[in-house]
């Protein structure tokens, strides 16, 4: 990191750095001051600045696109003074973590923002959803964030053959990302985690129950976090996380825990998708046709991978969704591609028509 030789040193532990200081530069020319974003709650929030931890009001920075809210890690340019104290702009975000919202208005919503990491936390007390793991690394990839699996609870896996399995069934759905197991009740692996993440923002992100309050309290060293228990019955937990905290590590770096998410939804993740599923996206460079949808079309190098047994089944279906999804959420936001959309489907309606009337001997 570059340390800026400046008065506001004490938001270095922060994530501050030259290059934080000279973005904010025009910001410091009209007498506002500096702080990092590390709760929002209803329109207020914390942010820590060189004097200290201040309450905020967002009014001013609240507008219609729900993109441009103000959001944990975020860097803010406050007031200097004043009783209350607003947060007039942030600072253009480096990264930012989004997803669609579980609402019918296709819109947004941004998790955490200027993250480096995502902590992609999946229990091992529960079954595996690789198909939930492989929609957080879309996501992840597609924020500019480096996405890393934390496999959490591993001490309730005591069999070490078991819990390798487990572990190579989640390196098989995410090329390019590491995958750690972890326990904090043992603290096996933690000091690996700790230390993979000093020095930068790291995001936990995962389903409720899946141990991030517990997970934030160990890299932190203090029970920060309130915990609760997960049922028994179906390995689920509550919420306990209901705001999106910022946290100083000891080791260096800062962590953001989040609440648990239930819906995962892509967010024009187009290239995240491609990253997730790089196997397939070379495997259809081979293919015949440059706009193969690999289904049953000749010369499907995809299908081939898949009929040799070198490309899952489950992959290629989990692959085939998230593009779909991802195609769908584009077009309702974005009416060009809303178009080109409505012509694909009219051509492969098409040429479906045409190939049945072909195989029942019909001719034009």
């Amino acid at each position: 990191m570059n340390e800026p030789n400046n008065s506001f040193a004490a938001l270095v532990p922060y994530g501050w750095d030259t290059t934080w200081a000279a973005a904010f530069a025009p910001y410091a020319a009209r007498g506002l001051v500096p702080g990092r974003v590390t709760r929002v709650d209803r329109g207020r929030c914390d942010v820590i600045t060189a004097d200290g931890t201040v309450h905020a009001d967002t009014a001013f920075v609240t507008p219609k696109d729900p993109l441009r809210v103000v959001c944990t890690g975020d860097w803010a340019a406050l007031d200097a003074d004043g009783d209350p104290r607003f947060v007039r702009e942030y600072l253009p975000r480096r990264t930012a973590f989004l997803r669609s919202t579980s609402s019918k208005r296709s819109e947004a919503q941004i998790l955490a923002a200027n993250v480096d990491h995502a902590l992609i936390t999946v229990s091992l007390a529960a079954e595996l959803d690789l198909d939930r793991v492989e929609r957080f690394i879309a996501l992840a990839w597609e924020s500019g964030a480096q996405p890393v699996v934390v496999l959490t609870k591993a001490d309730l896996v005591p069999d070490p053959v078991t819990r390798a399995h487990l572990v190579e069934d989640v390196e098989g759905t995410t090329p390019g990302v590491q995958v750690l197991a972890v326990s904090a009740a043992t603290g096996e692996a933690i000091d690996v985690l700790a230390a993979g993440v000093a020095g930068g923002t790291s995001v936990l992100l995962g389903q409720s129950g899946a141990g991030k309050s517990t997970l934030a309290n160990v890299l932190v060293g203090e029970d920060v976090m309130q915990v609760h228990a997960v049922r028994d019955v179906d390995g689920k937990g509550r919420h306990t996380t209901t705001t999106r905290n910022l946290l100083v590590l000891p080791g260096g770096g800062v962590l953001i825990d989040t609440p648990g998410v239930r819906g995962v939804g892509l967010w024009d993740a187009g290239t995240g998708v491609g990253q997730v599923f790089s196997e397939i996206e070379d495997l259809a460079g081979d293919c015949r046709f440059h706009d193969c949808a690999h289904l049953a079309e000749p010369g499907c190098a995809v299908q081939a991978a898949v009929a040799d047994g070198t490309l899952p089944q489950r992959r290629l279906d989990s692959y085939r969704k998230l593009v779909r999804e991802n195609e769908r959420i584009v077009a309702k936001t974005d009416a060009r591609a809303r178009a080109e959309l409505r012509r694909q489907w009219k051509q492969r309606g098409a040429e479906g028509k045409a190939a049945m009337r072909a195989k029942r001997g019909y001719v034009d």
